[in-house]
């Protein structure tokens, strides 16, 4: 077990001893494995990674809605969802966990970390399935809302059909020839002072799409360090200019319940309502509708 675990993780035969010396690899029945145990194939262990410091997220994450089979979330700019990377503790998934008690909740689908908006988790493992098939399926309505620069020379309402690719290492999305596989609506709702406010509808769920359609367009939303150019990153702690992009309204029906749902996001996009605020990094704020 000891050799297979240091081929296998990337942490150094020194970590791997340590950990066994340690008592912190556990088999199925909760006590430590010995390094010297036969490894075989299908078999599980346990253990525990350390997690390294994080910078706290300082806004709430706000529950929205609550029963026996879902929780919906209502998810601050620069929290992630789930743990991924340097993300472990300050994600929505961890925080409900911790504060709802309830270590079995999962998420049923993905938001950007960088982008606000509604969440949708599940309470029920063996239920999981069943809200994920939704997105999967598209019988899930998102509408999202952005603040990107207004161009008066732009025909809106229109929908955006490309194909998007991400590359595994590569930050940022692109646009290449081929049958579209990402599809969005984009409205304008009002604009003002060079400032335009927008809608999307998203039919389909590529990697940054709303972010790409909207550089494409020529309008970038405001706020993004990729699109339409990658930028560099954003120091641990600046939370001042968030990405103008909210998953505003999620409704579906419930696949366990068959109840019809339709949650509404309170927060905010700070260039829309305080424009200035935003452009000078200001103080921190939360952006919960006050």
């Amino acid at each position: 077990m000891r050799e297979h675990l240091v081929e296998r993780l990337a942490a150094g035969p020194g970590v791997i001893d340590g950990m066994f010396g340690d008592g912190l690899i556990v088999g199925a029945d909760g006590r430590p494995v010995a390094p010297d145990t036969a490894y075989e194939p299908g078999m599980f262990v346990w253990f525990h990674r350390e997690l390294p410091d994080e910078e706290p997220v300082p806004f709430a994450l706000d529950v929205v809605y609550r029963d026996e089979h879902i929780v919906v979330a209502d998810k601050p700019h620069f929290l992630a969802t789930t743990p991924r990377g340097g993300h472990v503790a300050e994600t929505a998934l961890a925080r409900l966990r911790r504060e709802l008690e309830l270590p079995t909740i999962g998420a049923a689908h993905r938001l950007d970390r960088l982008t606000a908006g509604l969440v949708l988790c599940t309470v029920r493992p063996e239920e999981r399935g069943a809200y994920q098939t939704l997105f999967r399926d598209r019988l899930v309505r998102k509408e999202y809302e952005a603040v990107a620069p207004y161009d008066a020379g732009l025909a809106l309402p229109q929908t955006v059909r490309s194909r998007i690719v991400k590359e595994r290492g590569v930050m940022a999305a692109r646009e290449v020839p081929g049958e579209p596989n990402a599809v969005t609506e984009v409205e304008l709702t009002d604009h003002r002072d060079g400032l335009g406010r927008y809608r999307l509808l998203p039919h389909t769920g590529q990697t940054h799409q709303l972010r790409v359609h909207m550089t494409a367009l020529g309008v970038p939303i405001l706020g993004d360090p990729l699109y339409p150019v990658v930028t560099g990153p954003v120091p641990a702690g600046d939370f001042r200019r968030p990405l103008q992009l909210l998953a505003r309204v999620l409704e579906f029906t419930d696949p366990i319940t068959g109840r019809a749902h339709r949650f509404v996001s309170e927060r905010v996009l700070r260039a829309w309502s305080s424009y200035d605020d935003w452009a000078q990094g200001g103080p921190i704020v939360d952006d919960r509708a006050q």
